[in-house]
C-alpha cells in the first residue's frame, strides 16, 4: 500500500512548482512588454554604451608603477612584504633539504608507513607504489621540490583558511562578510592571483605560495565553518551545563565534534594547492609544474607526460590518506578500540622504522634516485602522438580529420552563439539572465545575476566577456550530453561504474596545462582545442554527480514504478531523472564552473577573449588588462552561478 500512495505527494509539489513557474512566467512577459519598448527606444544597439564605462586603467597603472618604482625602497615592503617573503624561501627550503636528506628510500618508507597507520597496509603499498613511480619516471628531484612547496602552502593555507573559518563559525555577521570575499577567491582564475603577487614579490616562490594560499584557503574555510556551525547543540547545551567557558567548549565540543569536516577541509585545500602546482610554474616554482610548462611551451606530450603523472599520482595519493582519516578508515592495527598508548606506539614505531630506511640509505649513499633505475616514456609516448597527428590531423577517409572537425565546430557552432550573443541589445542579455535566474531561484538570485552581469560592462569588456561566454556555453553543452549519458550508463551498470572510476580519479587530478597539450597536438590552435580541453576537464565531475543522483533516488518508487509495468526508459525519464533533478542542476552548475576555468586559460592557445587578456597582463606586467579582465572573470562566474545553481543547494549554504 505504501508504493501505490507515495508518489502522490510528489505530484502534488511537481504541480505546485509548475503553477509557480507559470506564474514567475506571466510576470516576465509582463515586465518585457513594459521594458523591452522602452529599451529599444533608447539603446537601440547591441554594444553596451560608452556612457555607463569606468575606465579603470589610469589608476591601476599608476598603482602598478608605484609598487615597481618602490618595491625595493619602500619600508612597507622591505620590513614587510620582505620579511614575508624571506620567511617563505627559508620554509621551503628547508622542507626541500630535509626531502633530500632523507633520500628516495626515506621518503617513499616515511610516505607509505603514514598511509599504513591511517589507511591500512593496502593505500601503503598504493603510495610506496606512487612514490617508487615519480622516481622511475625521473622525476624524483622535481617531485620534492613540488613537495617542499606543497607542504608550506598547504600548511598557511591551512592555518589562514582554519582562523577564518573560526571566525565564521563563531559569528553571523562575520560570517556574512566573509561569504562574498571567499567567494571570490574561489571563482578568481589562478592567472588573476599571479599578477597582484608578481608586482608586490617578484617571480619566485614566495609568489607561488601565497598565490596558492589565496587559492586553497577557501575551502577549509568554509568547512571549518560548516563544522562548527553543524556541531551538536545538546552536546553544546550539556557541556555548558558543566559549567565550562567558551573556550573550553570550543576546544573540547566544538573542534572534535567538526572532526570530519576539518579533515575534508583539509584534504580539499590539498587538492587545490596541487591543482596550482603547475600554473604557479609561470612565476618561477620549478619543480614538476615548471616541466609540464616548458613542455606546454615545446608542445611536447612525452615530456609533459611525465611530468604530469607523479602530479597526479600524488593528488590520487593525499586525497586517499586525508580521505581515509576523515572518513575515520583504520587500519586493523589502529581500530576504535585500541588504546591511545597503543596508537602513539604504533606512530613511534612507524616513525622509527622510516627513520631506519633514511640512515639505511645514507650509509649506503643512495640519496639520490639511481639513474639507472629510471624509465623514459617521453619519446614514445611522442611517437605515438606522432601516428596520431599524421592519421587522424586530416585526410581520414569519410569522417576527416581531428583538424576539420575543430573548424566546423567552429564556424558551426562557436562562432553562430558569439555573433548571437553579440548581436543581442545588451539590456535583452541582462534581461535573459535575470529570466533564468529567477525561474530556477529567487528574486536575490535574479538581482544578484544582473548586477554580476551589469559589472561587466561597467567595467568596459562587454564584447571579449560574451565572446568567453559563447565558448563556455558550447563546452558546457557538449559536457552536459556526455557526461548525462554516461552518468545514466554508469548508474545502470555496477560494471562500468567500476571501470570508469580509476579513468574518472585520473581526468579530475591531471593538472589543467596538460590537457592543452594533446589537443592543441590534435586539433592546432583557437577556440576549439580550448572547447576541447574544458570538456575534458569537467566531464569527470558531471559523470560523478550524475551517476550518484541516480542511484540515490527512493528505491520504493522505483519499486512502485516496476509494479505498474513501466519500461526501464519510462523509469528513467518518469521516475529518476525528475527525482534526480537536484544533482542534475548540481551537475550542470559544476560542469560551468569547471568549463569556465579550463576556457580561460585556454588564452594560452588561441581561446582569445578574456582568458587572453588575463594571459597578457601577466606576461606584460599590464596590472589594469589583467586585473580588469580578472574581475569580469568573476562577474561571469558569478552570474552563471547563480543561473544554474539549484535554489535547494542554495538555501543550504544559506546563500
Amino acid at each position: 500500500m505504501a508504493t501505490i500512495t507515495a508518489p502522490t505527494p510528489r505530484v502534488d509539489i511537481l504541480r505546485i512548482l509548475r503553477h509557480r513557474a507559470a506564474a514567475k512566467l506571466a510576470v516576465l512577459a509582463l515586465v518585457a512588454a513594459v521594458l523591452v519598448p522602452l529599451a529599444n527606444a533608447r539603446w537601440a544597439g547591441g554594444a553596451w554604451p560608452n556612457a555607463l564605462t569606468i575606465d579603470l586603467s589610469d589608476p591601476l597603472t599608476r598603482a602598478s608603477t608605484w609598487i615597481v618604482d618602490n618595491r625595493d625602497t619602500h619600508p612597507l615592503f622591505l620590513y614587510f612584504f620582505g620579511h614575508i617573503s624571506n620567511a617563505i624561501v627559508l620554509c621551503v627550503r628547508a622542507v626541500y633539504l630535509v626531502l633530500l636528506a632523507a633520500g628516495w628510500a626515506g621518503v617513499t618508507a616515511l610516505s607509505a608507513l603514514v598511509a599504513w597507520r591511517v589507511a591500512g597496509p593496502r593505500l601503503a603499498l598504493g603510495t610506496a607504489a606512487a612514490f617508487l613511480t615519480c622516481g622511475l619516471l625521473g622525476m624524483w628531484v622535481p617531485t620534492m621540490q613540488t613537495l617542499a612547496l606543497m607542504v608550506v602552502a598547504v600548511a598557511a593555507s591551512v592555518v589562514v583558511g582554519a582562523l577564518l573559518g573560526l571566525a565564521a563559525g563563531l559569528s553571523d555577521r562575520l560570517d556574512r562578510a566573509l561569504r562574498p570575499a571567499l567567494d571570490t577567491m574561489q571563482v578568481l582564475p589562478a592567472y588573476a592571483y599571479l599578477l597582484p603577487v608578481v608586482l608586490v614579490f617578484g617571480m619566485g616562490v614566495p609568489a607561488a605560495v601565497l598565490a596558492t594560499v589565496v587559492y586553497a584557503a577557501p575551502p577549509m574555510a568554509r568547512l571549518t565553518a560548516l563544522g562548527l556551525r553543524g556541531a551538536d547543540p545538546e552536546v553544546l547545551e550539556a557541556v555548558r551545563s558543566l559549567g565550562a567557558t567558551a573556550r573550553q567548549r570550543l576546544l573540547t565540543a566544538r573542534i572534535p565534534l567538526a572532526r570530519k569536516e576539518l579533515l575534508l577541509g583539509l584534504n580539499q585545500t590539498i587538492m587545490m594547492a596541487l591543482s596550482m602546482a603547475v600554473i604557479a610554474s609561470v612565476i618561477g616554482a620549478g619543480g614538476l609544474g615548471d616541466r609540464v610548462y616548458q613542455a606546454l611551451a615545446s608542445v611536447d606530450v612525452g615530456a609533459a607526460l611525465a611530468a604530469g603523472i607523479p602530479i597526479v599520482l600524488l593528488a590520487v595519493v593525499l586525497d586517499r590518506v586525508t580521505g581515509a582519516a576523515g572518513s575515520g578508515a583504520t587500519s586493523s592495527g589502529s581500530s576504535a578500540e585500541e588504546s591511545s598508548g597503543t596508537r602513539r606506539a604504533g606512530w613511534a614505531y612507524a616513525l622509527v622504522a622510516a627513520l631506519a630506511v633514511a640512515v639505511a640509505g645514507r650509509l649506503m649513499g643512495r640519496l639520490d634516485w639511481p639513474d639507472a633505475w629510471t624509465v623514459g616514456i617521453a619519446e614514445p609516448v611522442n611517437r605515438a602522438v606522432d601516428w596520431m597527428t599524421d592519421h587522424l590531423y586530416s585526410g581520414v577517409p569519410v569522417v576527416g580529420g581531428t583538424a576539420d572537425w575543430a573548424a566546423h565546430f567552429t564556424t558551426w557552432v562557436l562562432n553562430p552563439v558569439r555573433d548571437g550573443l553579440l548581436w543581442l541589445p545588451w539590456w535583452s542579455v541582462l534581461l535573459l539572465v535575470a529570466a533564468l535566474a529567477w525561474l530556477i531561484g529567487t528574486w536575490r538570485t535574479a538581482l544578484t545575476a544582473v548586477l554580476a552581469m551589469a559589472a561587466i560592462g561597467v567595467l568596459g569588456v562587454w564584447k571579449p566577456s560574451l565572446d568567453t561566454l559563447s565558448q563556455v556555453l558550447a563546452a558546457v553543452a557538449v559536457t552536459l550530453v556526455i557526461g548525462f549519458a554516461t552518468g545514466i550508463a554508469a548508474a545502470r551498470s555496477d560494471r562500468l561504474e567500476r571501470a570508469l572510476r580509476p579513468v574518472l580519479d585520473v581526468f579530475q587530478t591531471m593538472p589543467q596545462f596538460v590537457y592543452l597539450i594533446p589537443v592543441v597536438a590534435l586539433f592546432g590552435v583557437g577556440r576549439a582545442p580550448a572547447v576541447a580541453a574544458a570538456v575534458v576537464y569537467a566531464l569527470p565531475a558531471v559523470v560523478r554527480i550524475t551517476t550518484q543522483g541516480l542511484r540515490q533516488v527512493d528505491p520504493a518508487a522505483l519499486e512502485s514504478s516496476n509494479s505498474l509495468g513501466a519500461t526501464t526508459w519510462q523509469q528513467l525519464r518518469q521516475v529518476q531523472l525528475p527525482l534526480a533533478r537536484p544533482a542534475l542542476l548540481l551537475a550542470v552548475n559544476q560542469g560551468v564552473v569547471l568549463v569556465l576555468a579550463v576556457v580561460i586559460i585556454g588564452g594560452l592557445v588561441g581561446g582569445g577573449a578574456l582568458g587572453y587578456d588575463v594571459v597578457f597582463g601577466l606576461a606584460q606586467g599590464d596590472l589594469a588588462t589583467g586585473l580588469v579582465a580578472g574581475a569580469a572573470i568573476v562577474c561571469l562566474g558569478l552570474m552563471l552561478d547563480r543561473v544554474t545553481q539549484p535554489t535547494e543547494r542554495r538555501t543550504k549554504k544559506g546563500a
